[in-house]
């Protein structure tokens, strides 16, 4: 259970939800597919859990994790083989692609099948492979097309056949959350990523700078929010989130330990996700 990274889950589901409700938009009154929703929640949410055990397996056989100074991890703490850790990651890979086939044929789009090809790729080597694009500063790119534009605008378009400017910012907005969390994750681990060899975009840009871009990471999304409210009411108590963004911001900004950091981590995670269920909420009633 501790390799599945329970805490990384809400990006998955964030964008999801967004995207539903965009979609309810976009389709005719009374118009809703859930079979759809809840295959496009499946594909994501075994998505970001395949990746969460790609990582650990790719990071433990490399040897990263072995400076680590973050939560441990199975592969680099020894407490699962490699295999093991390998045969779960492409099991959700699996199990992923199988939902997103079933989605497929539903939409009868049969393009998608090429970009659901590229997210498990893109999760792949991630930190796979022989040259890894986390490993070269890429990691935040990455995170905000597939886990920010890709899954809020694909979810409307599977459920609706068209994508709408909900989605599209929707998308941007969750994005960018996700790239946050990465971020501050990072910025955890930036000295035993140094030490190792892994050039992530904090390492790159160093720690205040990398603190810095974190808050406006986290806090450009609200202003999405508030020029949505200006034609959907309910999404002013999207800003309500600030209650968790800016206390991350606040820690992050002022942290000294690693726990600090987790923290900050833990807070943005769940501001992603109420972000997505009460901007979803609000696009759909």
């Amino acid at each position: 259970m501790s390799g599945a990274r329970l805490r990384t889950l809400p990006l998955a589901i964030a964008p999801v939800a967004l995207g539903t409700g965009a979609a309810i938009v976009a389709s005719e009154p009374g118009v809703f597919h859930p079979v759809r929703a809840l295959l496009a929640l499946i594909v994501a949410l075994c998505l970001q859990i395949g990746v969460n055990y790609a990582n650990d397996y790719s990071d433990g056989i490399r040897g990263t994790d072995a400076y680590r100074v973050g939560p441990a991890r199975l592969t680099g703490g020894g407490a699962a083989r490699p295999r093991s850790v390998l045969t779960v990651a492409l099991a959700f890979f699996a199990l992923a692609a199988l939902a997103g086939l079933v989605l497929v044929v539903l939409s009868g789009q049969w393009w998608l099948l090429l970009v659901g090809a590229a997210a498990i790729v893109a999760a792949w080597f991630y930190t796979g492979g022989k040259r890894p694009y986390g490993y070269f500063g890429l990691g935040e790119l990455f995170v905000f097309v597939f886990f920010g534009l890709v899954a809020t605008a694909g979810t409307t378009f599977v459920q609706v056949g068209t994508v709408n400017l909900e989605s599209w910012l929707g998308g941007v907005a969750i994005g960018l959350i996700a790239c946050a969390v990465l971020m501050v994750n990072n910025l955890r681990d930036i000295v035993p990523d140094k030490a190792s060899g892994k050039r992530t975009l904090a390492v790159l840009i160093g720690n205040l700078p990398g603190r810095i871009v974190f808050c406006v990471l986290l806090l450009v999304p609200f202003l999405i929010a508030a020029f949505f409210a200006l034609f959907y009411p309910l999404a002013w108590f999207v800003l309500f989130v600030l209650l968790l963004a800016l206390p991350a911001c606040l820690i992050t900004v002022t942290a000294k330990t690693a726990a600090e950091l987790i923290l900050a981590l833990k807070l943005t995670s769940f501001s992603a996700l109420l972000y997505g269920l009460l901007l979803g909420a609000a696009f759909a009633f």
